[in-house]
């Protein structure tokens, strides 16, 4: 399939039409039943289960099982272009009922009624003021596919052969099974015919080998299971425990750090120790700090010299470098991305030093080819967390993949009793899938977006400093704040939904956004004319 694409601002008016410019082949499509996805013995299992047990009709749950799902047919994506010229609005009746809710202050203060959703469909959201919007940061990143993807009807026809969601966590079924191989399968770059070298992967008790899952709900609890698991090396999870390895010694923790020399740079979730590692609740990590319990050690970004200092300075006498926590692309500050170069070096003196290191993907995990920024960049974790775009926005479900090494927790140490939900795992297969078959179209969309969107800076010098990220994380770096807020409230003007990060102190101003993997270049082209014409009206304000 062809489209036809590219906008530009003629003499940079503000225009309403568009020109076309060049063509582009449309990835691949797939089409895939539950019995390809899941097997056949399996869904013949559940579909006998459904005639006996539930009294579907065997043709039906004939039906469920072998249907042929298009994830991604032509006449979705044609839709989805021809909706563009609409952008902005009311293609629906708007919903006027009144329901405030029952928020905090501060949920109350953000909420913008006219923009939640009534329905979406692709990368659109229609609000309740009947309007359609562009998800430009794919619902605060976690829909990589969109709205009601074509592939996720397979969960439809799960639920119609009984398939249930719910189970403990001593029972996990076998699609959280599959799930979990295929996640290590991945993360370790195999391929789908590689059995033999997954078999001896899941058998590895070598270092830094990705082959154990624990499935949890959100990110910030697989996280929080990563900081465990490096504590438990220096205090007892319970007293049934043996002493740890490094028992008596002061854990320190190495994160990074924001260009004054806080902590306000990374992000590791909610939790409360996750947040005293960017400055949070000063008192609390005063006291523990003071008194020896664990100590969290800024790193400047990208500065080799200066994460090799500090570890030498912490890693000696009564200090242990208990963990290297990290991002790839600082989403929540400035969407700065650290260097192959810097992060390889670090990865090898960590190593050497017997240090952990956990690559939280919660941000970038499914925006590019592999689905783990990590393996582009050559590293080697002890733990990946991952989350947000894998189960697609259907489900809650993240995961934290360790190493037999780390495997040292006993299974109340980290689990929740909805984390084993059959169909939030086969929400995560089905994303797979699709990204897997498309990785080089991914790979395409992201280097085409970021391409156009840095031609921003050198037509707009004035307002942008410089444009932060990689592929389809891009953060657009304004020379103050107020130009950074003046540019996301037209762009959301423009019924594009993308936010500023302006509230954290000495963090570069910058506009966030995330387009959803199915952007087509027809899309792209349009925002990035909005934008241009935003950033116009800006430099005739000034």
């Amino acid at each position: 399939m062809k489209e036809t694409l590219y906008y530009e601002v003629e003499e940079r008016d503000v225009q309403t039409t568009y020109n076309v410019k060049e063509d582009f082949i449309m990835r691949n499509d797939l089409a895939m039943s539950l019995g390809d996805l899941l097997g056949e013995e399996y869904v013949n299992a559940v579909a006998a289960a459904a005639v006996s047990l539930l009294g579907v009709e065997e043709e039906k749950a004939e039906s469920a099982k072998t249907e042929k799902v298009e994830f991604f047919p032509e006449s979705y994506v044609e839709k989805l272009d021809s909706m563009i010229d609409r952008i902005g609005q009311i293609v629906t009746v708007p919903f006027t009922g009144k329901m405030e809710g029952a928020p905090t202050q501060a949920f109350a203060k953000a909420a913008n009624h006219d923009a939640s959703p009534i329905s979406g469909f692709g990368y659109y959201r229609v609000g309740q003021d009947g309007k359609l919007y562009v998800i430009a940061k794919s619902e605060h990143y976690h829909t990589p596919l969109g709205h009601f993807f074509p592939g996720y009807k397979l969960i439809d026809n799960a639920r119609t052969l009984g398939i249930s969601n719910a189970t403990h966590n001593n029972t996990r079924g076998y699609i959280t099974r599959l799930c979990e191989q295929e996640l290590v399968r991945i993360a370790n770059g195999l391929g789908k015919d590689q059995k033999q070298e997954l078999e001896d992967i899941l058998k590895s008790d070598k270092p830094h080998v990705l082959n154990r899952v624990i499935n949890l709900e959100t990110g910030s609890l697989a996280c929080e299971a990563g900081i465990k698991m490096m504590l438990a090396r220096f205090y007892k999870l319970d007293k049934t425990f043996p002493a740890p390895k490094y028992s008596g010694r002061i854990p320190v923790f190495f994160v990074m750090g924001d260009y004054e020399g806080g902590r306000m740079a990374n992000y590791h979730g909610t939790t409360v120790i996750a947040q005293t590692f960017r400055d949070m609740w000063p008192e609390f990590y005063k006291k523990n700090e003071e008194n020896d319990i664990y100590k969290v050690v800024p790193v400047a970004i990208n500065d080799l010299e200066d994460f090799r200092k500090k570890y030498e300075m912490y890693n000696q006498g009564k200090y242990k470098a208990a963990g290297f926590t990290h991002e790839i692309i600082l989403m929540n500050y400035g969407g700065i991305r650290l260097e192959e170069d810097y992060l390889r070096a670090v990865y090898k003196i960590c190593h050497e030093g017997d240090t952990p290191i956990m690559c939280d993907e919660i941000q970038s995990c499914m925006w590019y080819d592999g689905m783990f920024l990590f393996r582009q960049y050559g590293l080697n974790p002890d733990f990946s967390v991952v989350g947000k775009g894998f189960p697609g926005g259907q489900y809650p479900a993240s995961r934290i993949i360790t190493t037999a090494e780390m495997d040292n927790l006993n299974q109340f140490g980290a689990l929740v009793t909805n984390g084993q939900e059959e169909l939030a795992s086969l929400s995560y297969l089905i994303t797979m899938a699709f990204v897997e078959q498309n990785g080089s179209a991914v790979s395409e969309t992201g280097r085409y977006y970021e391409a156009r969107v840095k031609t921003l800076k050198d037509k707009f010098p004035e307002v942008i400093d410089y444009v932060e990220g990689e592929q389809m994380l891009s953060a657009i770096t304004f020379k103050n704040v107020d130009d950074t807020v003046t540019f996301v409230k037209k762009m959301t003007g423009r019924y594009f939904d993308i936010s500023a990060q302006v509230y954290k102190a000495f963090c570069p101003p910058a506009a966030l956004l995330k387009l959803p993997l199915i952007a087509t270049h027809k899309l792209i082209d349009c925002l990035i004319w909005h934008m241009e014409a935003a950033l116009h009206e800006m430099e005739e304000g000034k």
